[in-house]
């Protein structure tokens, strides 16, 4: 456990025995606006509210699940001795590629089941997705995680940044590097992009917003990734994030490209093709 003066309080609130950690609250926000954002642009293309909802109850543990033990699996040394701490998941240790790889699955037997186009259903989510993760990685914040190489107090100055956000980034005796704050700008305007894009007409083909989110995402997590200093770690020698995050930037954009040339998809902006329903018809 880090111990930093003048470090915030990862604890929001607490109800006799129960503790609310501001992790789960920051998680917990970003999902709500979320949803709320894909069930609006849902409607415009043509989704069913209910159908997004219903695949939000089973994305959100499974996604949870992945997630985790995806992070486990990779800190398997320290979690095969300390198997309590598996499900303390309140104390950060989440891995958001196998959350997103849950999440995809998820989505993929969801949408076929339901009858709903899992390209558009894909591009509904892909913004709000990545404003979810830049949003969550205030959660990395205020368990003081996702942090990066030791700096100079000069450094995180010359930045202007607000005093308790440079407090905060003294850990372990040290002023590290604020990758969380990295990441969650870039994936803020990730989703400022997306948002301001992908209503223009002639831009998009059904799969090629969400196919956009994957290799911005995967473009800034590479140089994130290697700034921080508790990456996981394949044979000790490869950060695996950085890995993936090759292999999804050039497959995002080759796919993109062959879909383009050899498929013919639907237009983004022309929705699932249906006329909704509503319970008043």
């Amino acid at each position: 456990m880090k111990t930093v003066l003048g470090a915030l309080n990862p604890i929001a609130l607490r109800l006799g025995p129960i503790q609310v950690h501001w992790y789960g609250v920051i998680i917990a926000s970003a999902v709500v606006i979320a949803v709320a954002l894909a069930v609006r642009e849902g409607q415009k293309r043509a989704i069913r509210p209910d159908d997004i909802y219903d695949m939000i109850l089973w994305a959100l543990p499974f996604t949870l699940i992945a997630a985790r033990l995806y992070y486990v699996a990779f800190q398997w040394s320290y979690y095969s001795q300390n198997p309590g701490e598996i499900i303390r998941i309140w104390d950060g240790g989440i891995a958001i590629y196998g959350g997103l790889i849950g999440a995809a699955i998820v989505v993929v037997l969801f949408c076929r089941s339901r009858f709903v186009p899992v390209w558009l259903m894909l591009d509904v989510a892909a913004p709000t997705v990545i404003m979810g993760q830049g949003i969550g990685r205030w959660g990395n914040f205020m368990n003081q995680e996702a942090f990066g190489r030791v700096t100079s107090l000069s450094f995180l100055q010359g930045l202007h940044l607000p005093q308790w956000l440079i407090n905060q980034m003294y850990i372990d005796g040290a002023y590290r590097q604020p990758t969380f704050l990295y990441e969650s700008v870039w994936d803020l305007l990730g989703f400022v992009l997306l948002m301001v894009t992908r209503h223009r007409r002639g831009w998009y083909k059904q799969g090629d917003v969400f196919l956009t989110y994957v290799a911005w995402y995967a473009f800034g997590r590479f140089f994130t990734e290697g700034m921080r200093t508790d990456s996981l770690m394949l044979f000790n020698t490869i950060r695996i994030s950085q890995a993936l995050s090759v292999v999804l930037f050039i497959g995002s954009i080759g796919l993109m490209v062959w879909r383009r040339r050899h498929t013919n998809q639907r237009w983004y902006l022309d929705g699932s093709g249906q006329k909704m329903v509503t319970e008043n018809q």
